[in-house]
């Protein structure tokens, strides 16, 4: 259903040690919505997207997940594909581990979807870094999230592995599944999303409709 509440985050914060990483955060999610969250490095940006996916905490605040956990992926720095196995080996096996069917068919409807069918039998350890994000973005999409988390999933891709990823997301949006996705490209990539989550001086300095986020205003 369009516009159910995903996640919420109330006055969030987050210190390591007596280092304030941000504080005061509040926004919220819903179904079929692209959050796009920004910021310089150091700002906090993937400690926040941890917070919110249920994996850290806040020193002060309210992080609320409302997806159902089975229908939540992650997609990180790490691509967590294992290099001796071909690509249909890990995804079966990530199929295993997900408790999903692992019939041929249906993982090569995941590879063709990521452009990666042709190669589905070769050794995951010669993909180029493009190619094992695709592999990475096969398996998060074998949950068939609700909501899904995106953590600079455009570094170091090639262009044809990028227009696919941001292909990607406008489907996913239109699927009316919530995406939170942070990117270092943001004035391409708030072209796709609806809201944008400005991260800097250890606070939230823009919340609000991606059409007037003005990244050159924000420090």
């Amino acid at each position: 259903m369009k516009n159910t509440p995903m996640l919420q985050l109330e006055g969030a914060a987050k210190f390591f040690g007596a280092k304030l990483i941000f504080r005061d955060v509040t926004c919220s999610v819903t179904s079929g919505e692209v959050l796009l969250v920004a910021g310089p490095n150091g700002a906090g940006k993937t400690t926040l997207l941890k917070i919110m996916a249920g994996l850290s905490r806040p020193s002060a605040g309210v992080a609320r997940l409302l997806a159902p956990p089975e229908r939540t992926a992650y997609l990180g720095h790490a691509t967590f594909i294992y290099p001796g196995l071909t690509a249909l080996q890990n995804l079966a096996f990530w199929a295993r581990m997900y408790g999903l069917p692992v019939g041929r068919e249906r993982l090569m409807v995941m590879l063709e979807r990521v452009g990666l069918a042709r190669v589905a039998e070769e050794r995951a350890g010669s993909f180029s870094r493009g190619m094992s994000q695709r592999l990475n973005l096969a398996r998060v999409f074998m949950v068939e999230p609700q909501l899904l988390f995106l953590d600079e999933p455009g570094t170091g891709l090639d262009v044809a592995s990028l227009a696919l990823l941001r292909r990607e997301i406008t489907a996913l949006r239109e699927s009316n599944t919530a995406v939170v996705w942070i990117s270092h490209h943001v004035h391409e990539d708030r072209l796709l999303a609806d809201t944008v989550l400005a991260l800097g001086n250890g606070r939230a300095q823009y919340y609000g409709p991606a059409r007037e986020y003005a990244p050159e205003a924000v420090c």
